[in-house]
Formats: C-alpha cells, sequence, structure tokens
C-alpha cells in the first residue's frame, strides 16, 4: 500500500472515530435532557428515548463498520491463539469466504426489507425507517469489503496477528 493511501486511510478512519464520539455525545446530551425533563421538571418527554435509540443503532453499526479494528474484533481465543500462522491464515480464509456469502445471500432481501420500511415513520422524530436502517446497508458493505480484504491477505500468505491475551484492551 503506497504512503498516500495510508495517509488517507489514517485521516478517515479519526474521521470516522470524530463521526461515532460525535453521535455518543449527542445519545449523552438527549439521556441528560430526559432525565432533567422527567425527574426535575415532571414533564416526560418521548423524542430524547426515541433519539438516543436510534443513536444507538448507528453507532453501534458504524462503529462496526468503520472504527473497530480486525484485531479488537471477538473470537474464539482459545483455538485461534493455540494454533501457528498458517493455521490462522486458513481460519482467516475460512471465516472470511463464510462470512462474505451469509452477508451477499442476505442482502437483496435486506436491501428489500429496508426500501420496504419507507411507508413506516417513527413515532416522535417522524424519521422514515428506510432511513433509519439504511445504516445497516453500509454495515454490511464495509463488512464484506473487510473481509474480502482480509480473505486476500491470508491468501497471499499473511497471517492475521496471534492474539496476545496480555496486552488486550479497549482498543485504545
Amino acid at each position: 500500500m503506497t504512503s498516500a493511501l495510508r495517509t488517507i486511510g489514517a485521516w478517515l478512519a479519526r474521521r470516522a472515530e470524530n463521526i461515532a464520539a460525535a453521535m455518543l455525545a449527542a445519545m449523552f446530551l438527549a439521556f441528560l435532557l430526559q432525565i432533567v425533563f422527567r425527574y426535575v421538571l415532571g414533564l416526560p418527554i418521548g423524542w430524547t428515548h426515541e433519539a438516543s435509540v436510534i443513536l444507538w443503532i448507528w453507532l453501534v453499526l458504524w462503529g462496526a463498520a468503520f472504527v473497530v479494528r480486525e484485531r479488537e474484533e471477538i473470537r474464539f481465543d482459545v483455538f485461534y491463539g493455540a494454533v501457528g500462522p498458517g493455521a490462522r491464515r486458513v481460519m482467516c480464509v475460512i471465516t472470511a469466504a463464510a462470512l462474505i456469502a451469509l452477508y451477499m445471500i442476505s442482502f437483496p432481501a435486506v436491501l428489500d426489507y429496508i426500501t420496504f420500511m419507507k411507508v413506516e415513520k417513527t413515532s416522535y422524530l417522524k424519521i422514515r425507517f428506510d432511513w433509519l436502517f439504511s445504516i445497516y446497508i453500509v454495515f454490511v458493505v464495509a463488512t464484506i469489503v473487510r473481509y474480502i480484504w482480509l480473505g486476500w491477505q491470508a491468501l497471499r500468505g499473511v497471517a492475521p496477528d496471534q492474539f496476545d491475551p496480555t496486552k488486550a484492551s479497549s482498543g485504545v
């Protein structure tokens, strides 16, 4: 990969993290607003709950698509850590092929469902459900691209990193 592509990729990764942080901040502010209105002012409002739920859905799928790195993914460490680089490559290829196939097989039905949901809107904010669920399409496409890349890397002979439990972290 060229230096320019790495620079662009790093910049895009930071922007994805910025967007995730903004969604988390907005969700937290909506949560605080809900507490103030319900318990301080005695005026329960529903749109803050709805906004929090929508932001949570978007935050989780956005983060899984663009923020979480491969080494931060959850895996069966008992098997994965017990094998050498060659077996890890084979596991990576099998996993990538299975996930790509499953996501691609389900994609037409998912797309149909999401486009069908344009007839429904959320209760308070009146956001169409096709807009709300559109993040899932972004997630699926990003996941397919990620696993095509990982599978290709494994086929080229690049073994995925071995998990080191002594260096486990929250991604920081």
